[in-house]
């Protein structure tokens, strides 16, 4: 399919989903992702990297217009990147695997905000989230793998561009003004991947950046600014620069309107980066089926997609360094038997088998994963134990993708277990209950209200 008119084709789609009601099953999603999304901000609000970009948002985006959870009333800029920092502040955030990307991690704090500041009702905020983060998936889908060839992180990089376009419909803008904003956005388009196996915690503000940016260039759109209205299919556009010939135009354009890639979104039960979800599922199978600990384990071998083997550092001084390792991911599942976020802290860091055994744990290509990948995330963990025996597990999908999902009970769930031990079980409960009723926008503000008034 030709890529000629893809920026007009979306723009036309915007203005023409902003006019109209959602699909029941989508409306019901994006709920999910509202409320999965609210316990990662939530949580990750508390971390210093959160804590600095909230100071910073205090000091330079005044105002109070929305709701930058743990850090007061802001201006929508400003609490769409505190919200989205946070959000990616403890790699608790879903994602969709044929973009590689953390859809809701800026799509939700751009529309959310721009919505309280706006004054949006709950039906139009649910369009406008659905929009931007449907175009998040497509348009990191259509460019990758090779967007992170060429190094770049997906999430800021599909998310502002997505995110603008939802702020734009949010706005009413009209079909040439939404085309403005998406073409503002692609010269806001970045997000390098140098911070892996560095602790560079740049990595948590992405998704907060692309947020802000998303909604100031549909504002500049709105106040008359021009941009390019070819920006994703034009010879120095958005896809020439970030995936080069490598991109397909159909992933972006085919069933835009009637096939809603968003409902194929993934939400993580784990606290770490998705690609170490399929690992992390195979060695707590093998732990509990053959009753194992990392005291039972010589060394282990992970056979999966090029992408994850990227992630195979052994040395976890830092939080967010342990979170991007499948070793670490490998051998903390076999010694604890779960992994939650205090698999994750200092202790579990520097337990002497944990670190033993990370450093024992190779990371390697397997070619029915690359075959299959990004379709699905295939994990085979082999763990060679003290006795000479060899046990393996495989993972076709990890917990929580479309094919072997969490259910709203088990999503719950999760929101309780990162949120009740900041807020408590009554309060998390009520914002649980406001999210699914979404009556409106009043639980960002609680939520805020809430953890000020815990930490």
């Amino acid at each position: 399919m030709s890529a000629e008119r893809l920026t007009a084709h979306v723009a036309e789609w915007v203005c023409a989903q902003a006019a109209a009601p959602l699909p029941a099953e989508v409306e019901h999603h994006v709920k999910r992702l509202v409320l999965d999304h609210l316990a990662g901000v939530i949580a990750g609000a508390t971390t210093p990297v959160s804590r600095a970009v909230a100071a910073h948002a205090r000091e330079s985006y005044g105002g109070d217009g929305a709701t930058g959870i743990g850090a007061g009333r802001l201006s929508a800029l400003g609490a769409a990147l505190v919200n989205g920092t946070a959000a990616h502040g403890l790699e608790v955030d879903d994602g969709y695997t044929p973009g590689s990307v953390h859809p809701s991690a800026v799509a939700l704090p751009a529309v959310l905000a721009a919505a309280q500041q706006a004054g949006a009702g709950p039906a139009r905020t649910l369009t406008a989230s659905a929009v931007a983060l449907e175009l998040t998936c497509r348009l990191a889908a259509a460019g990758h793998p090779a967007t992170w060839r060429n190094h770049f992180h997906n999430t800021p990089l599909a998310g502002v561009v997505a995110s603008a376009a939802g702020v734009a419909g949010l706005l009413g803008l009209d079909s040439g003004q939404v085309k403005d904003a998406l073409g503002i956005a692609g010269s806001h388009a970045g997000g390098l991947f140098e911070f892996l196996g560095q602790s560079a915690e740049v990595k948590r503000v992405h998704p907060g950046k692309a947020a802000r940016d998303g909604i100031a260039s549909a504002q500049l759109a709105a106040a008359g600014v021009t941009g390019p209205h070819t920006v994703l299919e034009g010879t120095h556009g958005y896809f020439a620069a970030f995936a080069r010939e490598e991109w397909s135009p159909e992933t972006v354009r085919d069933g835009l309107g009637s096939r809603w890639t968003l409902l194929d979104t993934y939400v993580k039960p784990y606290p770490s980066c998705r690609h170490l979800h399929g690992p992390i599922d195979a060695a707590l199978a093998l732990r509990e089926r053959h009753g194992l600990t990392a005291a039972d384990v010589t060394s282990a071998h992970v056979g999966t997609y090029t992408v994850a083997t990227h992630h195979s550092h052994t040395e976890v001084d830092s939080l967010l360094d342990a979170q991007m390792s499948i070793p670490y991911a490998v051998a903390v599942a076999v010694e604890r038997g779960r992994v939650a976020l205090t698999e994750f802290d200092d202790e579990a860091r520097g337990d002497a088998e944990v670190r033993r055994l990370t450093r024992a744990v190779t990371v390697e290509v397997d070619q029915h994963a690359q075959d299959v990948y990004p379709k699905a995330r295939p994990a085979t963990v082999t763990l060679t134990l003290r006795d000479g025996r060899t046990v393996t597990e495989t993972v076709e999908q990890p917990y929580g993708e479309p094919a072997n999902p969490m259910s709203d009970e088990s999503l719950a769930g999760k929101f309780h277990a990162l949120v009740d031990p900041l807020l408590g079980a009554q309060a998390s409960a009520g914002l649980v209950d406001a999210v699914w009723r979404l009556d409106d926008l009043g639980f960002l503000a609680r939520a805020d209200e809430l953890l000020r008034a815990a930490v």
